[in-house]
Parts: C-alpha cells; sequence; structure tokens
C-alpha cells in the first residue's frame, strides 16, 4: 500500500488546498482502516516534509450517540484520530472570535474538550496514570470539513481525508492541579455543553457521551498508539482534541455560534463565521 498510500495523500491534500470535493475511496475499491491509516500516515509525512509541525492529536466518532448517523454500508462503530498539525490550530484569547470558512467543505461545528499533555505517559499507563500527566484542559470548537459529498462515507474514507479536520479553536486553558486530576474523569462525564446559533438554541451534549468521558477517549487514543508502530505514541507536549458532544452542525458565513458549559469550570466561546 506504501506508493499507493503516497499517491492518495497527496490527492487529498491537493483537493484540500484547491478547495475541491472528492468521491469516497471506498465507492471505487476496498479500503480497510488499516490502509486508511497508511494513508494518514503518508499525509503527515508529506506535511512535515513541507514544513508544518505536528503539535498533536485529534480524535473523531468518540460519541458514541452519533455513531448510527455516519456510515454508508454500515454505521461507524470506533472512533478514529488524525495528527494535529499548527496550521489549523488556533489560541483565542477572547471569549467572542471571529472565523473565516473560505476553503472550507461543507464545514460543520463540533463543541469539544482539550487537554494537553504535561508528561509523557508510560505505555503500560492506567487511566489514572494517564490523567496525572495531562497539564491543562480547555474549550475546543472544531470545524470539521468532508471532501465528500453530502457527508457520506465510511470510517476509512474519513481517516483517509485527513481525518475530516479543519480548524480547531482553542479557548483559555485552565492549568490542572493533582487534586483535580483526581476526578477529572467522573467530573467531565457529568458535565454538560449547550449549543446555539444565532441565539437560538439548537443542541445540548454530556461528557458521558464521549466514550463515558473525554479522558477516557484519551486513553482510547493512547492505548490504540501502542497497536499502530508506525505513529508515535503520545508526548508530552502534545495537545489532543477529544470529539465533538453534541452532533456536529452546518455552518455558513454570517452566522453567530455559542456554547456554555455546565458542571466544569470552562468558559464558553462565540464563534461568528465570515
Amino acid at each position: 500500500m506504501s506508493l499507493q498510500a503516497e499517491h492518495h495523500a497527496y490527492a487529498f491534500l491537493e483537493a484540500r488546498a484547491r478547495f475541491q470535493p472528492l468521491p469516497p475511496l471506498t465507492s471505487q475499491f476496498e479500503l480497510s482502516i488499516h490502509d486508511a491509516y497508511e494513508i494518514a500516515k503518508a499525509s503527515d509525512n508529506i506535511r512535515i516534509a513541507e514544513g508544518e509541525v505536528r503539535i498533536g492529536r485529534k480524535l473523531g466518532f468518540t460519541n458514541r450517540k452519533l455513531w448510527s448517523k455516519y456510515g454508508t454500508r454500515e454505521a461507524i462503530r470506533a472512533p478514529i484520530w488524525s495528527s494535529l498539525f499548527d496550521s489549523t490550530v488556533r489560541f483565542v484569547e477572547d471569549a467572542y472570535v471571529y472565523q473565516s470558512l473560505t476553503g472550507a467543505l461543507q464545514p460543520r461545528i463540533e463543541p469539544e474538550v482539550v487537554f494537553k499533555l504535561g508528561r509523557t505517559p508510560a505505555a503500560d499507563a492506567t487511566i489514572e496514570e494517564l490523567a496525572d500527566c495531562l497539564e491543562w484542559m480547555a474549550h475546543g470548537i472544531e470545524i470539521v470539513v468532508s471532501p465528500y459529498p453530502d457527508w457520506k462515507f465510511e470510517a476509512a474514507d474519513a481517516i483517509a481525508a485527513l481525518g475530516l479536520h479543519g480548524t480547531l479553536l482553542i479557548g483559555e486553558p485552565r492549568i490542572l492541579s493533582s487534586a483535580s486530576r483526581q476526578h477529572l474523569g467522573e467530573v467531565l462525564a457529568n458535565a454538560s455543553v449547550s449549543l446555539s446559533c444565532d441565539g437560538s438554541l439548537l443542541s445540548a451534549g454530556y461528557g458521558s457521551d464521549v466514550l463515558d468521558s473525554p479522558l477516557h477517549a484519551i486513553w482510547y487514543l493512547h492505548r490504540l498508539l501502542q497497536e499502530q508502530p508506525q505513529f508515535p505514541a503520545l508526548q508530552a507536549g502534545e495537545i489532543i482534541t477529544t470529539g465533538t458532544w453534541t452532533d456536529a452542525y452546518p455552518v455558513q458565513a454570517g452566522q453567530t455560534w455559542g456554547t456554555a458549559f455546565s458542571g466544569v469550570p470552562l468558559p464558553g466561546l462565540s464563534v461568528s463565521f465570515a
């Protein structure tokens, strides 16, 4: 798959640069999850060679309530991940920000929680030990995109298409104390977020929907990477966004979207799209 993987990786990167749609690879030939990650690895190598800096990981499809809504031939039943690069991550200093949608194919909005690793977790780290490696958490809004018409694809297609990642907006980081890390999974599981558009409430989501807790999502990724030696394991300094708490809603220029949390000390964000 190595030469084919590089070929497909270039095709996805070119399509993104030119804002062009593509047909799902699974509509053309059999594509396994393993093959899709080979394409993802090739994409990472190309981007690094071109000067982009990998700064973390993005998890997708961690919200079990949404699994039945995605997948054409069969529902998506497991999370996926992709690399995060500095070119698509934006730290925002204010609670109200503007974000351009130029070039974003079929953009949708996802409210998430983002973490930074302060220490490298051991390969066999328990979930409690992993939590103790976290430096901070923050609210994130991810703009996800799809080159596939009408958002119709299989899980392998999503992995190959750069994890469907567009842009990640990260709000004010909150440093995690030793005491807060001890109960972090439970606190996040019991927290909720609301999502509104132009002042009208559209949805509410819960941390428990994200693999029981966003902390569990990181642990899932940590264990999955032990089975994928072609990729580096989690390292100190990485940023990890753990997946949406609500459904991913289509967004368009001229709209203002807002979020608000309950049960966790994170400020919401308001984003006006242009």
